[in-house]
């Protein structure tokens, strides 16, 4: 006999969807009459937003988190399930392009999280990362780094300097003083979060590129453009010898690489680079 045929993805996500509708009636009927069944109503919703969120619904998920969220905050659930329903809520906004929205609710996610103190002090520095990134997009820069700040102390007391998210905060750092117009501090910030990374990641990962050409801006910045090229040229090597997986980051740094060849006046070898660069993505 043979095998069946696999299920359309959509059709697994509605089953889901329609499996998660119904527990979370059965649970609301529950909690008229226990009260204390909140937190199972509260996973039941948070279980339905997530097959929502997970098949495009986003209107959806926003309206299963919020209604969770009320339960939480009404009736009386353990202060991690209130700091879950806030994280995913805030995180729904934010990457649905509602990042300002998203603020007030990471804020009180964070403060949950760091009240629990524990493996969730973790998640409250990641959610600051997030809360950074927004405040930087809209010009907030001090703010930015205050989150900054704090995500970086916290993650290194928890999993020591030399790990990859406390190099991804020293990265963002790097990127938030470089917009702000300190190109000595946004350098500085490079060169640990590359330390850090050459030692988890070893020399030839995509993080390590993007290390080497964020170093190489900020050395342009500075003028010293030898520096500038060297770590222009390391960042281009490591990336061309991962095409075509990474060609996007490649044609991206080579961009930045000629743009800065030819305001320094090396124009011909910006154009060597251009053939170079057209032959590497041809294949």
């Amino acid at each position: 006999m043979s095998a069946p045929s696999p299920q359309p993805a959509a059709t697994h996500s509605n089953s889901a969807i329609q499996a998660a509708l119904a527990l979370v009636e059965a649970q609301r009927v529950a909690v008229k009459e226990y009260p204390g069944k909140s937190l199972s109503l509260v996973r039941a919703l948070q279980a339905l937003a997530d097959a929502q969120r997970d098949s495009g619904d986003v209107a959806g998920a926003e309206a299963a988190y919020r209604e969770a969220l009320a339960v939480s905050e009404k009736l009386e659930v353990p202060p991690d399930a209130l700091a879950d329903v806030r994280t995913s809520l805030a995180t729904l906004l934010d990457f649905s392009g509602r990042e300002e929205e998203s603020l007030a609710i990471y804020e009180e996610a964070i403060s949950n999280h760091e009240a629990l103190g524990g493996d969730n002090l973790e998640v409250a520095a990641q959610l600051r990362n997030n809360v950074a990134m927004t405040y930087k997009g809209m010009g907030k820069l001090a703010l930015a780094e205050q989150h900054y700040l704090r995500s970086l102390e916290t993650l290194e007391n928890k999993r020591g300097r030399e790990s990859e998210c406390v190099a991804c905060v020293y990265n963002n750092l790097g990127s938030l003083y470089y917009a702000a117009g300190f190109p000595d501090q946004a350098k500085e910030m490079f060169e640990d979060g590359l330390k850090i990374r050459l030692t988890v990641l070893g020399e030839n990962h995509r993080d390590v590129a993007q290390s080497y050409c964020n170093l190489a801006t900020a050395c342009h910045e500075l003028k010293d453009n030898e520096a500038s090229k060297e770590y222009f040229e390391t960042s281009l090597a490591i990336l061309e010898a991962q095409l075509p997986a990474e060609a996007a980051s490649f044609e991206a740094t080579a961009l930045d690489y000629m743009a800065m060849l030819d305001i320094i006046g090396e124009e011909s070898k910006a154009a060597a680079f251009k053939k170079r660069l057209e032959k590497a993505l041809a294949v």
